[in-house]
């Protein structure tokens, strides 16, 4: 029964430190084991009790969907993207939407948003689609 608890000790410590949800129920198996231990019954009953509980936790996370992953759109983002929010000056826009800006001490391929009145002046980085620049005029609401 002791090794199942130490086991099972050594595995929270193990979530803890690297904070999955994995190890926490690997933790609650060896734990489940410890009990079926205290309980007298036989070590195939105890790994069995340490297997059930293993993956009866799992199937909960995966019907929550705790485990899944978020997406991040890293385009708009400014948490991901740190250009984004950053001011630059567009001299003149071309017919298409388009101009050449100076950025980060190099010429960028600069768009203007959708929506947006193509005016020459200071612009926001509202998003970076590659490595084009998609920009907002400053004061306009959606600019930061």
């Amino acid at each position: 029964m002791w090794i199942w608890l130490g086991l099972a000790a050594l595995a929270l410590i193990g979530e803890l430190a690297t904070g999955t949800f994995y190890l926490l129920l690997v933790a609650l198996g060896l734990a489940a084991g410890g009990v079926a231990a205290w309980f007298g019954t036989g070590l195939e009953w105890q790994l069995v009790a340490c297997g059930v509980v293993l993956l009866l936790g799992l199937l909960v996370l995966r019907k929550t969907r705790v485990l899944k992953k978020r997406e991040v759109d890293s385009a708009s983002n400014a948490d991901v993207n740190l250009d984004i929010g950053q001011t630059v000056s567009v001299e003149a826009w071309s017919e298409n939407g388009t101009a050449r800006v100076w950025y980060r001490g190099a010429h960028w391929q600069a768009e203007l948003a959708r929506g947006q009145a193509p005016l020459a002046g200071e612009q926001i980085i509202t998003e970076m689609r590659g490595s084009i620049l998609v920009l907002t005029p400053k004061g306009t609401p959606g600019s930061a």
